[in-house]
């Protein structure tokens, strides 16, 4: 079996698989650019920071009630007169025009209050609308960039793959070689497809997620909570090492000095929530409004999530 030919196509692919990658590799200048020093928008934050989309889109509120579109009281919304609409960016208007949806669809007038969770859109139209829209923004002011300028970069390299593929497969025929070679083909091919023209963050969106995330409120009060005090959760001497609770997440929130990240929960009769302090994965995933059954040390940490409900 004569393998030259299969090594020479393989290293050809990979070849220009390397000189797309570092074409692509240099930097383009932003079509806005972040000034140096001036702190990103919170809900592209947010995005570079790995948080969920629905975590992005309370970050657009929050920016929509500081330019005047929207007032959040607590965890309460109403929409304002604004003026200024057309000059907003597009994923700040997307949200917008959704919460206005949304109040028409609960029959209420634009200026009455909603709580937080009911204006919230689905989670698909979060993933597949907003996100990227977000995505785009955060391109713009040079925060990040895309891998492949073209998608026919990565379209042209997964039909190229056929090339070696089938040389491999016509040398070796049905063989560990020609299985392997299947394998690759399929696995790099369907990567490079998929990941579309790639999302990438600059050195300076690199900077904003690796800083910590500015203060900002979200606060949930459905269980009956209404906002009259969190108490840390504490240490019960004598009682289990560890030991169940449950209740609705009522607040979050991150504490720069100690570098702890927190929840709060409330049981449904107290008239005070307490804290719990949680890892990095389980403050990404739980959201103000979510029933949630925990298993936690006495001394207030949480082990892990043992059941987790959404139910807007």
């Amino acid at each position: 079996m004569d393998l030259v030919w299969p090594a020479t196509a393989w290293a050809l692919w990979a070849a220009a698989l390397a000189v797309a990658v570092v074409v692509a590799g240099r930097e383009r200048p932003a079509a806005s650019p972040t000034p140096a020093g001036e702190p990103a928008p919170r809900a592209v934050g947010e995005l570079l920071r790995g948080m969920r989309a629905q975590e992005v889109f309370h970050a657009t509120l929050s920016e929509l009630a500081e330019r005047g579109p929207a007032r959040i009281e607590g965890d309460r919304l109403a929409l304002a007169p604004f003026a200024g609409e057309e000059a907003l960016p597009a994923y700040q208007r997307w949200a917008l025009e959704r919460v206005r949806a949304r109040l028409a669809g609960l029959d209420l007038a634009d200026e009455a209050e909603s709580p937080l969770v009911a204006l919230m859109p689905d989670g698909a139209d979060l993933e597949g609308e907003f996100a990227p829209l977000v995505r785009r923004r955060a391109i713009e002011l040079g925060l990040a960039r895309r891998r492949w300028p073209s998608l026919l970069v990565p379209v042209g390299l997964a039909v190229a793959l056929a090339a070696p593929w089938y040389v491999t497969v016509a040398e070796a025929g049905v063989s560990w070689l020609g299985g392997i070679a299947t394998m690759v083909s399929f696995v790099a091919g369907g990567s490079l497809l998929l990941g579309g023209r790639g999302f990438l963050l600059t050195a300076r969106g690199r900077e904003v997620a690796a800083g910590p995330a500015p203060q900002r409120e979200w606060i949930f009060t459905g269980s009956g909570w209404q906002g009259a005090g969190i108490e840390p959760a504490g240490y019960a001497p004598g009682g289990p090492r560890r030991h169940e609770v449950a209740g609705h997440v009522v607040k979050r929130w991150y504490d720069t000095e100690r570098e702890t990240r927190y929840l709060a929960l409330h049981d449904g009769r107290s008239e005070r929530a307490k804290a719990f302090a949680v890892d990095h994965g389980t403050y990404k995933d739980v959201l103000p409004g979510d029933c949630v059954r925990l298993l936690v040390r006495r001394e207030g940490d949480v082990v892990r999530v043992l059941t987790h409900e959404r139910h807007w």
